[in-house]
């Protein structure tokens, strides 16, 4: 394939919400408007639904202008979808193409029709993958069209990107909501409060929401002798997928912190667990839900339920809560490390766009580049990242708060 002159861009957001996507647009176009203001920008409506409906708007002039309000924002201005190209069953069933077309044809198709010299994807694994698969079959069938991705997952769990748009956002987030949610200790004796944090295979959003939080509890002033405890209040266990740990044991150092302080909290990522509640249904005959990617949908497996039906009574908790703080986090706006981030991220993607020598990828921190900031190999890009356990911050949360690391799970 020739490369041409860029003369019009087009961005999609996908997947799940995070706390980068709408920063993620605006600074793509504050940058395409600053380098070269004649290139024509247009955003596809719900991901990649959108664009194999040929559902788009224009970013005219008048938005360029105004496209600083998006950094004010969470969520996606022009709209997400969970769709991925390759499950031609399933963008046939959901009415996306007609039975016997190719989902990526469609896609490809589309963007010729609608000029595109490059593609923006804003999105996690799932997204980028899609956009890796999407680019292959553009090479491989001499479409003219080159794809620029960004890494958003608050899981922070993409290879090779060290650290994912919107996750440091997320765990401030997570924090906030959990200093007020911990409120609820006092409303009840032996009270046990499950705080359900987002992570599916890693537990970095629940490790880092736990340390986030904790900082906070160490800016405020306690009066322990009216009941105002930092007992009460400080994070007693955190469970993430990377690490087993044994339920009796945990249990009985929780009750002493439970006869203590009379009421224990605990982080724990939805992730952690799964495999072993997956089973249990299964022996009873229930159904998995799946979502388009394949991935257990775990709103409906519910692990935040599961640990606390395990821990409660053997704690001897009176009552119990569980609170998610998913969507309260993924929906924020940016915090400025994160607005930062994605600055100098849509900064380099630019330049790849416009740079006729340069190949499409997943702009991020390449952790095999030492930390880089640079376009990652679509063929590089998978989910599924483990969090790193041996990190001296998390190992450091754990000493705090009295936990046993245990071995890896």
């Amino acid at each position: 394939m020739k490369a041409k002159k860029v003369r019009k861009v087009a961005i999609l957001t996908a997947g799940g919400l995070a706390p980068c996507l709408s920063t993620a647009i605006a600074a793509l176009v504050e940058e395409y408007t600053k380098v070269d203001p004649k290139i024509q920008i247009i955003c596809y409506v719900s991901g990649y639904k959108g664009l194999l409906e040929g559902r788009s708007v224009k970013v005219t002039p008048a938005v360029r202008k105004n496209i600083a309000a998006l950094y004010t924002f969470g969520g996606s201005p022009i709209g997400n979808s969970r769709v991925k190209l390759t499950n031609v069953k399933d963008c046939v069933k959901r009415g996306l193409v007609k039975e016997g077309q190719d989902p990526q044809k469609v896609a490809a198709e589309q963007l010729v029709k609608d000029g595109v010299d490059v593609l923006h994807t804003i999105g996690g694994d799932d997204t980028n993958t899609a956009a890796a698969d999407l680019a292959a079959y553009l090479a491989q069938n001499n479409y003219a069209l080159k794809v620029v991705g960004m890494p958003k997952t608050i899981d922070n769990d993409v290879y090779p990107i060290k650290q994912s748009l919107g996750a440091w956002t997320a765990a401030e987030q997570g924090a906030r909501f959990f200093a007020n949610v911990v409120g609820e200790q006092s409303a009840n004796p032996r009270m046990l409060i499950v705080h359900e944090v987002m992570g599916r295979n890693c537990g970095y959003l629940t490790a880092a929401t736990a340390a986030a939080y904790r900082k906070l509890l160490d800016g405020k002033k306690f009066l322990p002798e009216l009941g105002l405890a930092r007992e009460n209040y400080e994070v007693h266990g955190v469970y993430i997928p990377e690490l087993a740990f044994d339920v009796k044991a945990e249990a009985k150092r929780l009750r002493a912190e439970m006869d203590r302080h009379d009421n224990v909290n605990i982080f724990v990522s939805e992730g952690a667990g799964v495999s072993t509640i997956i089973k249990e249904m299964e022996a009873r005959g229930e159904e998995i839900v799946r979502d388009a990617f394949g991935h257990p949908r775990l709103d409906k497996i519910n692990p935040g339920a599961w640990f606390a039906k395990q821990f409660a009574e053997l704690l001897g908790a009176e009552k119990t809560m569980v609170q998610k703080s998913g969507y309260f986090s993924r929906a924020a706006a940016s915090n400025k490390d994160d607005v930062k981030l994605i600055k100098a991220c849509a900064k380099v993607a630019v330049k790849v766009a416009l740079d006729p020598k340069a190949k499409g990828g997943v702009v991020g921190q390449d952790e095999n580049a030492g930390d880089k900031l640079r376009a990652c190999e679509f063929e590089r890009i998978k989910g599924g990242k483990p969090f790193d356990t041996d990190q001296k911050w998390f190992n450091d949360l754990l000493k705090a708060i009295g936990q046993k690391k245990g071995a890896r799970a």
